[in-house]
């Protein structure tokens, strides 16, 4: 947007705001920019033009809370500038910014001389800004107590499905010893996968609700990967009355694959819960770009609620489900960011839904010269 139109303009006489744009400075930041660090001294008013800037505080393991974004036609740095303290929190372009700022002295001697109704009018947008930074600071710190609880459950649920894993994997063992024909032995290593399977899933909720996921990328084939996906739902899918359909491009990427496995599983499962017995057709799609490994995920389901659109990938949103925390769809995009990659969907009422991921891809030597 244009600096003369944004709205902390509007709350001078034209010459006042004519002179504020003669002295701005506009700098533009590239994605993932500090604009200035917590504890720095205020010396800049900012005025966001285009792009997107986030604010956090600084909280334990050198880890930084969001408490607040700012967006085109807002403004920011204004109490730092006002009261002469340092700031208050850490400022990050997180998306390709461009900022016109104002220096300290040049702003409070403009307000000087500015009617009242114009420091009103600034006051009234300060005072807005933090109600709304202390409302998202006491959710975050509720959805902060909720994870370290989820966190207490699950580490118990892990220590005590230890034993019984351990016996129905010694269990399925021996019956693969004593039974060498071919269908029971694909029955047995099924069993075996799927006890794997749970752990891991339990796992997950252990290392998102901590934070500290461990990945142990490689080369992943996804054809394998999605075989093997295949394989191990086929039984489930069948039971719900779900077409499970998979079509495959030879794709290299570098991931977790027990991580995507997580995050297919994840997807699938919320689109069979929404069948609801009633069964239906889940498409899963691999294409390639020259960048990017593209997986689609469409089911002809009821569709995503109106409701929760906005709020899909935070922790504990969930609707009309049976059962389920409302982190299934928070680990899934944690999980694909961790590997640089983008989740986005398409949802319609009646009609389905389809997710669209994007993994970086290996380049074959042919492909990088």
């Amino acid at each position: 947007m244009d600096l003369a139109s944004h709205r902390f303009m509007s709350y001078f006489e034209p010459e006042q705001a004519a002179h504020l744009c003669q002295i701005a400075v506009l700098e533009s930041f590239a994605e993932e920019t500090l604009v200035f660090e917590e504890g720095e001294i205020a010396d800049f008013f900012y005025l966001v033009l285009e792009g997107k800037v986030e604010f956090s505080k600084r909280i334990e393991n050198h880890k930084y809370q969001t408490v607040a974004v700012a967006k085109p036609d807002d403004y920011f740095g204004e109490l730092g500038v006002l009261d002469g303290e340092p700031r208050s929190a850490r400022a990050v372009a997180v998306a390709g910014s461009t900022l016109a700022k104002i220096g300290r002295e040049e702003l409070i001697t403009t307000l000087q001389f500015a009617k009242g109704s114009s420091v009103l009018q600034m006051f009234s947008f300060i005072t807005k800004n933090l109600r709304e930074t202390t409302d998202q600071y006491v959710s975050q710190l509720v959805h902060k107590q909720k994870m370290v609880l989820v966190g207490e459950m699950v580490s118990t649920i892990i220590h005590d499905f230890k034993s019984p894993f351990t016996g129905i994997k010694l269990s399925s063992e021996m019956l693969k010893e004593m039974h060498p024909d071919e269908e029971t032995q694909e029955w047995c290593e099924l069993i075996q996968l799927q006890v794997h399977r749970m752990l891991g899933m339990a796992e997950e909720v252990l290392e998102f609700s901590r934070g500290n996921s461990v990945f142990n990328k490689k080369p992943v084939n996804l054809i394998q990967t999605l075989q093997q996906f295949e394989k191990l739902n086929r039984v489930y899918c069948e039971a719900a009355k779900v077409d499970l359909a998979v079509r495959v491009t030879e794709v290299i990427v570098e991931a977790d694959e027990n991580k995507i496995l997580r995050v297919l599983q994840n997807l699938v499962g919320n689109a069979v819960e929404a069948f609801g017995g009633r069964g239906g057709r889940v498409e899963i799609a691999v294409t390639q770009s020259e960048e990017w490994a593209e997986i689609s995920i469409y089911d002809n389901g009821p569709g995503i609620p109106p409701t929760i659109k906005e709020k899909l990938f935070e922790p504990f949103v969930t609707y009309g489900k049976r059962t389920g925390t409302g982190l299934g769809t928070a680990i899934v995009k944690s999980i694909v960011e961790a590997h640089k990659g983008k989740i986005t969907y398409e949802s319609e009422d009646g009609k389905g839904t389809t997710f669209y991921i994007r993994l970086p891809k290996i380049m074959a030597l042919g492909e990088q010269n």
